[in-house]
């Protein structure tokens, strides 16, 4: 079955194509000051200075885009601080649009983490009643000024922002965005096991375009909290049910559900039907971010018309080239890079 647009995506490109709008894409969610570790290898106790960046799933993807080539923005709040001041001016300075930041009471977000590669990377939320959790309706801007809306999953988590992201995304919808969910599961920003996949199921209906692991799939369709094991690799039995689950929702539905599969590559549910698209075996320094970078690809890549397939090695380059870097919001390649990594390849 060949991977078009719906008919509902086929109406929204046409509509937006005489529409001038201020955005390529919007972001929901949560913005910290990153601080990693500068001694890689090192235990973080023993850690003797640290680099400050940005972070957070949607800022990512917000910067990612953004030095791919979009015109993107992130609705989320900071505090009237200095934490908050760095994040804004760190944002303007690669590109994001920061117009949609608020300024609310509370200590602005900060994560720690330790940098000991291929895959540890010890993180330290400062979370306890961060300003982005409280967005509410009257943050949000109007969705005729742009053409994507991304919501992450831990903006569903917590205060006020639950009911923003919501209302966000049937407004976003409403104005023809193609609305994107990557679920970036964060099991400790959670009050309960089950209100992860309780929350995301809600939004579903809402979402044209879903992004997850099988971790993330299973923990959204997950019914028995004796099978919640947080963003811990899922069994074969589990793998099987998220497949299965994956084929029937878009089988009946418009709905196009992207699993990531990490070194495997990436399979593209439309239609009830796989497509199969593999990823670039690289040598893995530090994980950190590259979710976000397939993210910014692939919906980079969906923006300049880029087929499905096309679409997810684009967005596979992206991902395997922070792979092989330090860093997160740092590592996001500039287009040319990517470019010349899939030529070069």
């Amino acid at each position: 079955m060949p991977f078009l647009f719906s008919k509902r995506r086929v109406s929204v490109s046409v509509l937006l194509s005489g529409v001038m709008t201020m955005y390529d894409l919007i972001t929901i969610g949560r913005a910290n000051m990153d601080l990693f570790s500068a001694d890689i290898g090192a235990e973080f106790v023993d850690a003797t200075a640290f680099v400050p960046q940005v972070g957070g799933s949607p800022t990512n993807i917000a910067i990612g885009t953004a030095r791919l080539g979009l015109n993107s923005a992130v609705i989320t709040a900071v505090g009237h601080d200095l934490v908050g001041d760095f994040i804004i001016k760190y944002l303007g300075n690669k590109g994001v649009q920061t117009d949609l930041i608020a300024r609310k009471d509370g200590k602005s977000s900060l994560a720690l983490l330790g940098v000991k590669p291929p895959d540890q990377f010890p993180l330290l939320f400062y979370r306890e009643n961060p300003p982005d959790i409280w967005l509410t309706i009257d943050d949000l801007p109007d969705f005729s000024r742009t053409k994507s809306f991304l919501v992450s999953g831990t903006a569903l988590a917590r205060g006020s922002c639950a009911n923003a992201t919501f209302f966000a995304a049937e407004q976003a919808r409403a104005a023809g965005n193609l609305v994107w969910m990557d679920i970036d599961l964060r099991p400790d920003q959670w009050d309960h096991p089950m209100s992860c996949g309780t929350t995301m199921r809600r939004m579903l209906p809402l979402i044209d375009i879903v992004i997850g692991t099988e971790e993330e799939l299973w923990a959204t369709i997950n019914l028995d909290p004796a099978g919640w094991h947080g963003n811990q690799a899922v069994t074969a039995e589990e793998r099987a049910q998220v497949e299965a689950w994956v084929t029937d929702t878009t089988a009946k539905s418009e709905q196009i559900i992207v699993l990531k599969r990490g070194k495997e590559g990436v399979s593209i549910f439309e239609g009830g039907q796989e497509l199969k698209v593999p990823g670039y075996p690289v040598e893995i320094l530090n994980t950190v971010g590259a979710g976000d970078a397939f993210a910014s690809g692939l919906i980079f890549a969906r923006h300049q018309g880029k087929n499905w397939y096309d679409s997810g090695r684009f967005a596979n380059a992206c991902g395997a080239l922070v792979v092989t870097r330090h860093g997160c919001a740092e590592a996001l390649p500039a287009l040319a890079e990517v470019e010349t990594f899939i030529e070069n390849y």
